[in-house]
């Protein structure tokens, strides 16, 4: 299983489109992406890099193993 490190917002958006998922779009307090039913919440852009806690969660979200990220 390869090591996750911190990814900028930019960067999990672009691997996000690889797998699919359209978007970001407005709505709320979050942007989202959306795969078929799925609509996947999207961190805002306050800090630079998205943490490796915070990655895990939302590939959790997205239905996305480690070994395929």
């Amino acid at each position: 299983m390869p090591a996750l490190k911190p990814i900028k917002r930019r960067e999990l958006i672009s691997r996000l489109h690889k797998f699919g998922f359209e978007g970001p779009y407005s709505g709320g307090k979050h942007q989202y992406m959306v795969k078929d039913s799925l609509r996947l919440a999207l961190p805002n852009p306050h800090r630079k890099t998205i943490g490796v806690e915070l990655l895990v969660r939302i590939l959790r979200q997205a239905g996305i193993t480690l070994d395929e990220w």
